[in-house]
């Protein structure tokens, strides 16, 4: 019997690396899994919405990347970085991540409740899997 395999939290690999990447560029734009109450001008929301298991260790999840900002520009601006620093994950420090796919965005979808402007985009993640540590 083969040795059972699990896989890391894709939303907590990503959001970490993705808050360090656009520190690195003096962006200092919250990186969420939920909406705050208040929601700060800027926000990047990431949320995993399927994917599939490819093989024995490659788990392939869907993440669904929400972008707002003040006015149609910035969110313009913050979403092409966002998305050029997720296609850009692997190698990041031998993160598990070594292959990003793109499935659809980026688009327009201004927030519903609020109006403000919003963009979201969606990838799927390769994610390399480990062996279950032994009891």
């Amino acid at each position: 019997m083969a040795a059972p395999v699990e896989f890391p939290d894709a939303v907590d690999v990503v959001r970490r690396y993705l808050r360090e990447a656009l520190l690195a560029r003096g962006l200092d734009v919250p990186v969420r899994t939920r909406v705050p109450d208040p929601r700060p001008a800027q926000l990047v929301r990431i949320e995993r919405v399927g994917g599939s298991r490819l093989d024995r260790i490659t788990d392939r999840p869907r993440l669904d990347f929400e972008c707002w900002g003040p006015d149609e520009g910035a969110v313009a601006d913050l979403v092409k970085v966002v998305r050029a620093l997720v296609f850009a994950i692997p190698g990041w420090r031998g993160a598990v991540a070594y292959d990003v796919v793109d499935v659809g965005g980026p688009n327009t979808s201004p927030d519903p409740v609020s109006g403000q402007e919003r963009s979201s985009f969606a990838v799927e993640v390769s994610l390399r899997g480990r062996t279950l540590a032994a009891p």
